[in-house]
């Protein structure tokens, strides 16, 4: 049967309008029931959320506002297993049959493995996830299943061949990691539709960050067209990719709701002069960065170490700016990126001996050195994103 997607934008559960903005388990439940209805009002339908998001409340949000007040052919629904904070083969059945009381659904429409990396996928393999995913698929739990990730492309390609009964892939995506080597979207984006996978975008506005970028960069933006927010360039860069499916936002507040369904409602593709407004923009925004590297990767063949440091690097530039304008939980998604690229065998930031062999090599004369240790290792290395999950949480999972 056909799905209908609607108008191709979906609403976010990770980021839902709060009563306190430092406390992210108090949910605005009166706004967001006025967001959900003018949302379902004006013809949107998708709504995702996850097991983690909010506390652990995102789910039982949506089962409140929006489950419980419109009948369950009006939407769709998709939700994550949270396979990174599972510890046993027994919390797949447990921890679905949970979301499934929490979002107050007999099924959903879309269920994803969430955030799979290499670790995770060690896992998937050892406790027959797969196997368990489409037996839940056949019994109608829901409909199509897929995978969101913050890795590789090399990884998704070889997760697809491997399992092409996949259906769908959920991945970071906008303008600026289009060609971000840390984030490397354009290549992820292509490998899912070289497997001819539908992609659901996740970031479009990277936490807010697209919406708040520097004067310069706004100013050629408001010239070309003065009545279009800033944001909605992010968005329809993304939207104007063939083979996107929906393109997700979180929305704290009823502005940015309605900024993002005046962009959809009567979507319109970027043209080629937008698109090269938004190159200039790319350049504006990566020339005000923490650390001036060019990623020419000479220091990585000297590291006896192994360490990824243009990587490291791209991901701290990205962490300053989301630190700058963005939530925690954007911030958090730059630990989980880093931890995946030690979990894929490149040393981390703490194996750095300052032997200084990269710096020798850098012709930005960079001091990679100190920069592993004071930005890389002290702030991300040394952020514990499972901690700041756990710590929000009322139960174990």
């Amino acid at each position: 049967m056909t799905i209908d997607f609607g108008k191709r934008f979906g609403f976010g559960g990770l980021r839902l309008p709060l009563l306190d903005p430092d406390d992210q388990m108090a949910i605005d439940y009166e706004t967001l029931d006025k967001m959900i209805d003018k949302f379902m009002a004006r013809g949107f339908n998708y709504f995702d959320t996850s097991y983690i998001y909010h506390g652990q409340l995102s789910e039982t949000a949506f089962g409140k506002s929006l489950v419980a007040r419109y009948p369950r052919d009006s939407f769709l629904l998709s939700t994550k297993m949270p396979i990174k904070f599972m510890k046993n083969e027994e919390d797949m059945e447990r921890i679905f049959e949970e979301q499934l009381k929490k979002c107050q659904v007999d099924y959903f429409d879309f269920y994803l493995i969430h955030s799979i990396g290499k670790e995770a996928y060690e896992n998937c393999k050892k406790w027959d996830t797969f196997e368990f995913l489409k037996k839940k698929r056949e019994e109608g739990k829901f409909r199509e299943f897929g995978v969101s990730l913050h890795d590789s492309p090399e990884f998704l390609d070889m997760i697809l061949t491997e399992h092409p009964e996949i259906n769908f892939v959920v991945e970071q995506l906008n303008y600026i990691d289009w060609v971000n080597p840390a984030i490397r979207s354009k290549e992820i984006y292509d490998v899912a539709v070289k497997h001819g996978k539908p992609v659901v975008v996740m970031e479009a506005c990277k936490g807010g960050t697209l919406a708040e970028i520097p004067d310069e960069a706004k100013e050629l933006m408001k010239e070309y067209n003065p009545d279009a927010s800033i944001a909605s360039w992010a968005y329809r860069f993304v939207g104007s990719l063939p083979g996107v499916r929906v393109v997700l936002a979180g929305m704290p507040r009823m502005e940015f709701l309605d900024d993002n369904m005046k962009t959809f409602e009567n979507f319109v593709p970027l043209n080629e002069e937008e698109y090269k407004i938004i190159d200039k923009v790319v350049e504006i925004i990566n020339s005000n960065t923490a650390i001036s590297c060019t990623y020419c990767r000479y220091c990585v063949d000297e590291c006896p170490q192994k360490i990824a440091i243009p990587d490291y690097f791209a991901l701290y530039n990205d962490w300053k700016r989301l630190q700058e304008s963005s939530s925690e939980n954007e911030v958090m998604t730059q630990a989980f990126y880093y931890m995946n690229y030690v979990e894929q065998g490149n040393g981390p930031a703490s194996a750095c001996k300052k032997c200084k062999k990269c710096e020798k090599v850098c012709p930005q004369h960079l001091p990679i050195s100190e920069y592993l240790h004071d930005c890389v290792y002290n702030e991300i290395e040394s952020y514990n994103p499972e901690a700041h999950i756990q710590k929000d949480k009322q139960v174990e999972i």
